[in-house]
């Protein structure tokens, strides 16, 4: 039985493959870099363009697990569209996909962009009408993304963790080792199909991230909320002045809402009895100092 990664070498796809692994499966580690290593998967080399590559990698799999590039918008399109393609022709037997913070059934979220159908939402209606078996995990906010270097740079320097939403607005913050846990466990877990909503419930502020923070280090932090347009221009240098501005904007759409939580009847916690690690814990497991 072989489990195909998408992005293993990445921040989602890398825990994926670890936990796989250390449950002993078979991992096939998809990527355009035929000269990667990664530690307990076999590497394949795969583009994303090409439909004809993804479904010999697709074909006569476990499980695959899908998350899309941070890329232009029609470039994810692309991307999607490729992807049910080959599951369509392939027939993997399960396929899970994280929305990587995309909310699904809410068009103010990322799921519909305003002038057409959005990468996420090609994936998603796609896999629903393929007939294949799937999940979706359903992220809010990743803990990584405390971990930019100008995030947590400010943290360790300054005892100041800067972040562009209010200081009391809530979010279901999760890691990407949940992630895995989840997908792992969906893999495994036929019988759970649609949505999966991973995350902290009840949902947590700026200040709960920063008293963690602050016992993980033995030192006092505070939370400091930033503009969108100010995370962006940190931002920018590292994943490029287009992903920036749509991070930006998202954290911008997000500031009207009352708050970015999960709700419990489609949580991780209900349908498979797995709790998300809190932000100390995450601090803990990753060893930050």
């Amino acid at each position: 039985m072989t489990y195909v990664i998408h992005g293993a070498t990445g921040a989602q796809g890398a825990p994926v493959v670890a936990a796989l692994a250390a449950a002993d499966k078979s991992v096939v580690a998809l990527t355009r870099n035929v000269e990667a290593t990664v530690t307990g998967a076999r590497v394949v080399a795969a583009d994303a363009s090409s439909t004809a590559d993804l479904t010999r990698a697709y074909r006569d799999a476990e499980g695959v697990f899908v998350h899309l590039p941070i890329v232009s918008e029609e470039d994810r399109r692309a991307f999607a569209r490729n992807v049910v393609t080959a599951v369509r022709a392939a027939r993997p037997a399960r396929v899970v996909f994280s929305t990587s913070g995309f909310v699904v059934d809410d068009p103010g979220n990322g799921y519909q962009d305003g002038t057409a159908e959005s990468a996420v939402a090609t994936l998603v209606g796609g896999l629903a009408d393929s007939g294949v078996s799937y999940a979706v995990i359903e992220p809010r906010l990743f803990f990584e993304n405390l971990l930019m270097p100008h995030v947590v740079g400010a943290v360790r320097e300054q005892g100041v963790l800067r972040y562009p939403l209010p200081a009391g607005f809530r979010v279901s913050w999760a890691s990407h080792l949940d992630i895995a846990d989840v997908a792992a466990a969906l893999f495994e877990r036929a019988d759970v199909t649609g949505v999966v909503s991973v995350g902290q419930y009840p949902a947590i502020t700026g200040q709960d991230l920063a008293e963690a923070f602050s016992a993980r280090l033995g030192r006092d932090v505070v939370y400091e909320a930033i503009t969108p347009n100010a995370f962006r221009a940190s931002a920018a240098p590292l994943i490029g002045e287009g992903p920036a501005a749509d991070v930006a904007d998202s954290y911008q759409a997000m500031r009207a809402l009352p708050d970015r939580s999960i709700t419990p009847e489609r949580s991780a916690q209900k349908l498979l009895g797995l709790a998300p690690r809190t932000a100390i814990q995450w601090l803990t497991d990753i060893g930050v100092a």
